[in-house]
């Protein structure tokens, strides 16, 4: 027989849930979750390095962030939330956006799916580096020299979100 679904705790961004015997985390007053690889005309990646206080150290990561996650953008779609994190982020602007798919990002303990957006003709129209809470460094990686890269900055100490591989690996496939 399953459970019925019963709310834990609620914080201000999470919500803890029991349901069928699993406990989870779901978002609290968010549209969705989006990711962009991106590739400028130089053929350099596009990746973005904060601190992220879970893990205690510094991640590089895909350029993303949460639809409709404050005043000023509630309600609006995925895309237009994957443009204006590009834009936050990164400081480059992108001709065309193409949703690659979608998937949960760790299924076990959170109900977040993350939609992957593949962002074409990019231009650097601003400087980047996230809004007003975030504090955020822009990498602007060669794909011929991102291993030689990435392993430097992991012998350094950070940790690298996996999706950037999965990422270059849809990029090698033409998505």
């Amino acid at each position: 027989m399953r459970e019925e679904r019963k709310i834990l705790f609620e914080g201000k961004y999470r919500r803890f849930v029991l349901k069928d015997g699993w406990e989870f985390t779901e978002r609290v007053g968010v549209g969705g979750i989006v990711a962009i690889l991106a590739v400028t005309d130089q053929n350099k990646l596009l990746l973005i390095e904060q601190h992220r206080i879970p893990v205690g150290c510094h991640v590089i990561e895909l350029p993303a962030g949460l639809a409709g996650d404050s005043e000023g953008c509630r309600g609006e779609s995925l895309e237009a939330a994957a443009r204006r994190e590009l834009l936050e982020e990164t400081g480059y602007e992108a001709g065309k956006l193409v949703l690659i798919g979608k998937g949960p990002a760790s299924s076990a303990v959170s109900s977040d799916v993350i939609h992957l957006y593949r962002a074409l003709d990019v231009r650097k129209v601003a400087e980047g580096g996230g809004d007003a809470t975030e504090s955020i460094k822009v990498h602007e990686v060669a794909l011929e020299h991102f291993d030689e890269w990435v392993r430097g900055r992991q012998r350094e100490g950070y940790l690298v979100d996996p999706k950037i591989f999965t990422a270059l690996y849809l990029l090698m496939r033409n998505y």
